[in-house]
């Protein structure tokens, strides 16, 4: 998480494979004031965030490698995203994966399509969340 003041640039990392929604999110995480860090595929999200703890990560669970569900685990496991919100942003609408997402530790659950405004919405909400303010 960011060690800046309040009026710090939130950090948001994004993980999806289709690069056309990634460069969808971006644009709108910019209009919010936000920057990102994309990744199309979980081992490069895993080795960035292995160095480097976001404010938030958008995260989809089809990824070409690994699993969302597994990224999500792994990030549940680790100290340092205690604080951190996870969104799951997935095609995946089915009840199952969406009581797993919670399950696993997922803080929201938006299924594709999606509205722009209700992403914002929510990433505006999870960047002010309790999780993310310091104890």
């Amino acid at each position: 998480m960011s060690d800046s003041p309040e009026s710090a640039i939130p950090r948001v990392v994004v993980i999806d494979d289709d690069h056309e929604i990634l460069k969808l999110i971006v644009m709108l995480l910019r209009r919010i004031g936000a920057e990102a860090a994309t990744f199309a595929d979980g081992q490069t999200a895993m080795a960035y965030l292995s160095a480097e703890t976001p404010d938030l990560i958008v995260l989809d669970l089809m990824l070409p490698d690994v699993d969302g569900f597994e990224i999500l685990s792994q990030v549940r496991t680790q100290p340092q995203f205690d604080r951190v919100p996870v969104l799951i942003l997935s095609a995946k609408a089915n009840s199952e994966s969406i009581r797993q997402g919670l399950e696993l530790g997922a803080d929201g659950y938006i299924t594709k399509p999606y509205i722009a405004n209700t992403l914002i919405d929510k990433v505006r909400h999870m960047l002010h969340s309790e999780r993310t303010k310091q104890p």
